[in-house]
């Protein structure tokens, strides 16, 4: 950068007369015009057109300004240039910093007004350039190395190498047009199988960003012939099946008294843009087998993506390698099923689901989002209920009691890319409980003896009150009649003040007529509460025909 700004400093130096001198005197000089940026991959051009052809002995300058660099400054390789195109590339430029570039014409001291460019990034404006290719063949097969675009010093795709992927497009040469094609996604490294033996293939291909579009330009166009066929040929249809805590290789071959070796490739290498070729490994216990099956321990892989293939020998002859099966451990691991506990409650089934352990007593679930698939009936029927729960927990209610019901599940990776599940469990049955309708029919019988009494009780004592309040008895109860039969009824109704008072009679000087009345009236008295002494308690009073004729005899006997 430094060497840079020295070379402007000198450039800005020598040419500030020229601008000076040129400002000052007369000029008809036009800017260029149509002018128009082009980037493919860390090559810059910029190009344009004359104003005037009449004009000759013209030269070009060009400048550039950041937003690091308030100023103008000369472009290097782009000074007064004859030329209507400029190419340029500096290590010192941010490709993902907006730039700005400026031209002028130029003729001895006269120039004409600058004509500035919009403003661009580098990076959204670049193209992908073609990417190299090196062929290798075998008999059915064309294996082919990508180096990706630019150079390996590349600033404008120093972040993105990682990330390019190819197209590929492939023609026999026998077709004068490129009729037949075949269109497909590959590596850095690729393997183009299922080819005849003996036969020219020609093919081009072009890189492009995962996440990015962009222009890209395909590759020229390369040819190469395949070998005569092998005596002896790859093995095919490579499967990678998940048992219990292994894994079981298999594939087909036709031959026999042939050994077989089997190897594994992380996916992430062939994102790198490398030969990678030195590093496949062994697969333990897939090394020199004699059977087209070999096991291996699952805890030998990590997690991942893996390729594997696998390669025939008779000793004098070996195959070449088969096709590269893509193996992913998520998706190949066996899930095992999950165990079933039933406890019958009352007229319910309470359902608890398990996993098994492995070793150090870890769940085989852990590492996997799981729903369960849950088949339930009634064990004399063949109907069938099915049901998804993502808990482990869970209750069946309102089921016949006393009924066996079965019920059976398997567990399901709920992410769809893995498209995985266990077999479905042992099937658990269970017979639920009597529940409470017993009980309940129990309690009401003994609920409905206790109340009909007690019902029947209320009832006639409402009745009663009923027929004492809205329709009474005409006849009184009989201490009232008793009462009534030897006085008038009408005494009842007789305010205080009306009532009758006793008459007494006062005779002086005469023992006997008072000894007598006295001990008349004491006798009367007591008749008279004898009487009265039955009844409510109301006093009643004779009427005033027997106390008149009580005097008369006081009087009658007075006078004898």
């Amino acid at each position: 950068m430094f060497s840079l700004l020295g070379v402007t400093t000198l450039v800005l130096a020598a040419g500030l007369p020229r601008l000076v001198r040129s400002a000052a005197g007369q000029t008809n000089l036009k800017s260029p015009e149509n002018v128009e940026v082009y980037i493919i991959d860390d090559t810059f051009s910029l190009k344009w057109n004359r104003s005037n052809e009449s004009v000759t002995n013209v030269t070009y300058s060009v400048d550039y300004k950041t937003p690091e660099i308030d100023e103008w400054i000369k472009l290097p390789d782009c000074q007064y240039i004859t030329s209507t195109k400029c190419n340029f590339s500096s290590p010192d430029i941010n490709v993902y910093e907006e730039m700005k570039l400026r031209i002028r014409t130029e003729k001895g001291n006269n120039a004409s007004p600058w004509y500035e460019v919009d403003p661009f990034t580098p990076f959204q404006q670049a193209q992908i350039g073609p990417p190299e290719i090196h062929l290798q063949a075998e008999d059915k097969a064309i294996i082919i190395n990508i180096s990706p675009p630019g150079t390996e010093d590349s600033i404008m795709w120093a972040m993105e190498s990682s990330s390019f992927i190819y197209s590929l497009v492939m023609w026999k040469n026998s077709s004068d047009v490129e009729t037949r094609t075949e269109t497909e996604t590959v590596y850095a490294r690729a393997k183009i199988h299922k080819l005849s033996p003996e036969t020219t293939y020609c093919l081009k291909v072009k890189a492009r960003l995962r996440w990015q579009t962009k222009v890209a330009l395909y590759s020229p166009v390369h040819c190469i012939a395949t070998t005569v066929e092998n005596k002896l040929p790859p093995p095919k249809n490579i499967q990678v099946i998940a048992k219990n805590q292994v894994y079981v290789l298999k594939w087909d071959y036709t031959y026999e008294n042939v050994t077989f070796q089997a190897q594994w490739l992380s996916a992430y290498l062939k994102q790198i843009p490398e030969n990678h070729s030195g590093k496949w490994k062994q697969i333990p216990n897939c090394e020199s087998v004699r059977t087209t099956q070999c096991v291996f321990p699952q805890n030998r892989f990590q997690k991942g993506i893996y390729f594997i293939r696998v390669q025939a020998s008779d000793g004098n002859n070996t195959s070449f390698w088969s096709e590269e099966e893509k193996f992913d451990t998520d998706t190949q691991t066996l899930i095992p099923p999950p165990v079933i506990n039933l406890k019958p409650i009352n007229n319910s089934l309470r359902v608890y689901i398990g996993a098994p352990k492995v070793s150090q007593n870890k769940s085989v679930y852990q590492h996997y989002p799981l729903i369960y698939e849950i088949t339930f009936w009634e064990n004399t029927s063949n109907a069938e209920r099915k049901i998804v729960k993502k808990r482990t927990d869970f209750t069946f209610p309102d089921l016949k009691p006393l009924t066996v019901y079965c019920v059976k599940v398997r567990a399901v990776i709920e992410d769809a890319k893995w498209n995985n599940s266990s077999v479905f469990s042992d099937t658990v049955c269970e017979k639920t409980k009597p529940g409470n309708t017993s009980n309940t029919w129990l309690i009401a019988g003994i609920c409905t003896v206790i109340s009909i009494p007690a019902v029947l009780y209320v009832v006639k004592v409402l009745w009663k009150f009923i027929l004492y309040v809205f329709f009474p008895s005409s006849k009184p109860p009989s201490t009232i009649d008793q009462y009534f039969s030897e006085q008038p009824l009408k005494n009842l109704f007789l305010s205080t003040s009306e009532e009758q008072i006793e008459r007494c009679f006062i005779i002086e000087n005469i023992d006997t007529i008072s000894t007598i009345g006295i001990n008349q009236i004491d006798a009367n008295h007591k008749k008279f509460n004898s009487q009265t002494s039955q009844d409510s308690g109301n006093y009643s009073y004779e009427d005033e025909n027997s106390g008149s004729k009580t005097s008369e005899e006081f009087l009658q006997v007075g006078t004898m």
